[in-house]
């Protein structure tokens, strides 16, 4: 069975870190495009980061606080959040290879499965102040 899992959603301080984990199983990252979007509780579906072979994508606005490895041996692709704000609580989904666009404007994440080879089910992170 293809699937995207995520893990390490949950609640944490302002100013602290979370990391979360998206594992593959049916699939392999190896050669492909794999991205986490969140939506947060204003509506939006924001592309918080990417990552393939040829680099490395953040949004602004958690650019210096987050980063996207992929590790091809444990197949999981990691977000590493640090100095986390309220701003950054929203639900948050791994999705693989974009079949239209990364980002479509007015769509909610949890639309959007059909946009992507693969997304998982999303996990939620919430930070308090």
């Amino acid at each position: 069975e293809v699937r995207l899992v995520e893990y390490g959603g949950g609640s944490v301080q302002a100013g602290g870190s979370l990391t979360l984990s998206c594992v593959a199983s049916g699939f392999t990252f190896g050669g492909s495009e794999t991205g986490w979007l969140r939506q947060t509780p204003g509506g939006e579906c924001e592309l918080v980061a990417r990552i393939g072979y040829d680099g490395t994508y953040f949004d602004e606005s958690v650019k210096g606080r987050f980063t996207i490895s992929q590790d091809n041996a444990k197949n999981t692709v990691l977000l590493y959040m640090t100095r986390l704000k309220p701003e950054d609580t929203a639900k948050y989904y791994c999705v693989n290879e974009a079949q239209t666009s990364w980002v479509i404007p007015g769509l909610p994440c949890d639309k959007r499965s059909r946009d992507f080879r693969y997304w998982g089910q999303g996990t939620q992170v919430t930070v308090s102040t």
